[in-house]
């Protein structure tokens, strides 16, 4: 099979999950060369964010919490990102742009019941920072006092 006939066959494909429509995307992308052309490697996208997530692992243990990178399966699953701080569902986002609602949206969707949903994110050079809807940090405020 020729890039060709791949890119037609993907196309025409229709997939009524959001994820398989996501990565028939990406898969096209890549066929056409289009992957590489301004936007980072998907490949290196992983390994950032995979590295990401054991850097966020290690910063919580030295805080004391026995933290551990979730089980990531083409980030599919549900997971937290990062497991260890129970009550938290953990996003993790490790780029230099970050689209804020788009992770809180993730988090909110894949976090259970009980979860409150946080998005712990940095940029290059920069410190760890967490972000939350106001009202889950109202919660988590209120039971400290």
């Amino acid at each position: 099979m020729n890039k060709r006939n791949a890119i037609k066959i993907l196309e025409d494909c229709k997939g009524d999950n959001k994820e398989i429509r996501e990565a028939l995307e990406t898969a096209i992308k890549c066929l056409k060369g289009q992957q590489n052309k301004g936007t980072p490697n998907k490949t290196n996208c992983k390994n950032k964010g995979a590295a990401g997530e054991r850097e966020l692992s290690s910063k919580l243990k030295e805080y004391g919490y026995d933290c551990r990178r979730g089980q990531q399966y083409c980030g599919a699953n549900g997971d937290a990102d990062v497991l260890g701080l129970e009550g938290i569902h953990i996003e993790c986002k490790r780029v230099e742009h970050l689209n804020i609602y788009d992770a809180i949206s993730q988090a909110k969707a894949d976090a259970k019941a009980g979860e409150i949903p946080a998005v712990f994110h940095r940029k290059n050079n920069c410190e760890w920072l967490v972000t939350m809807t106001l009202d889950d940090w109202i919660k988590l405020y209120k039971e400290d006092k």
